[in-house]
């Protein structure tokens, strides 16, 4: 066990102790912990997000590596950009333009997002922040449209498909496959969870016993999605406390136990002199 591995276990066990401390009450452990996790975070996936998404699907489709020597004014002019950009980010616009499979020509039609994203870098100047908001509303659109399709394609014709199914040569009843029962069951789960979200009419009488089992389906629908969710976070919860009694072995120099301790020492010095500042 190299020390790098060992320094990183340390790490692994105060993060997540500190974290765990936020259960006794707010405390600057808590806070160091969070911190670190959402600036983290957000590094990683801004890095990410720019070499896998930007600097290949972007930059590679305005400055593709271009088919032998650059012809035309436009071009040495559009590709001179290119070069200075080079000298400034060498590792981000490599010599030669940036081979990532898009052609070995400009897509001059990318200069529209380009632009936008740098009108939404202009929000941190209060000078030009209006600029921002053309690009923040361009996406929020984009978005939302997109979002949309997808959910009605999903949700909502989805649900019409596996609602509208053929019975023919389909068994009755299966625990673990399709049968007639189970798209039953979800033709009524369907049919009374939709008709309880009309208003139009009081839910009283043999429509109000309808739109009850529609409530059934519901709950049971949200039972079971918030079971899953809580299922989830346990699996996560479990491999915490199985790292911590891993770091905990002489392997790691009893890295858990060492720093359960210090937590648990400074906080009850921290407690002391808070509650003695109140008291004074």
């Amino acid at each position: 066990m190299n020390g790098s591995e060992i320094f990183g276990a340390w790490v692994a066990v105060f993060l997540s102790l500190g974290i765990f401390s936020y259960l006794y009450k707010d405390n600057p452990f808590y806070k160091i912990a969070e911190h670190v996790f959402v600036g983290v975070s957000a590094g990683y996936w801004m890095s990410m997000f720019f070499w896998t998404q930007i600097q290949p699907n972007l930059f590679g489709r305005l400055w593709p590596t271009p088919d032998g020597a650059i012809a035309g004014f436009f071009m040495k002019i559009w590709y001179g950009i290119y070069n200075l950009f080079g000298f400034i980010l060498p590792s981000v616009f490599p010599d030669g333009g940036i081979d990532k499979g898009h052609g070995n020509h400009p897509h001059f039609l990318y200069i529209i997002p380009f632009v936008l994203g740098i009108m939404m870098l202009l929000s941190v100047s209060s000078k030009f922040s209006w600029m921002a908001r053309l690009g923040i509303a361009y996406t929020v659109g984009m978005a939302a449209g997109l979002r949309a399709y997808a959910f009605l394609n999903s949700n909502v014709l989805g649900q019409i498909k596996g609602t509208a199914v053929s019975f023919v040569d389909m068994p009755f009843f299966s625990l673990t496959g399709v049968s007639v029962f189970n798209n039953l069951i979800i033709l009524v789960g369907t049919i009374t969870g939709l008709l309880y979200f009309y208003f139009s009419k009081e839910h009283k009488g043999n429509f109000g016993k309808v739109t009850r089992v529609g409530i059934y389906f519901l709950m049971i629908s949200f039972g079971a999605s918030f079971g899953f969710a809580v299922m989830g976070r346990i699996s996560l919860l479990i491999g915490r406390f199985t790292d911590l009694i891993t770091y905990g072995s002489s392997t790691y120099n009893y890295a858990s136990l060492w720093v359960l301790l210090l937590m648990i020492g400074l906080l009850a010095v921290w407690t002391f002199k808070g509650n003695k500042e109140v008291a004074s």
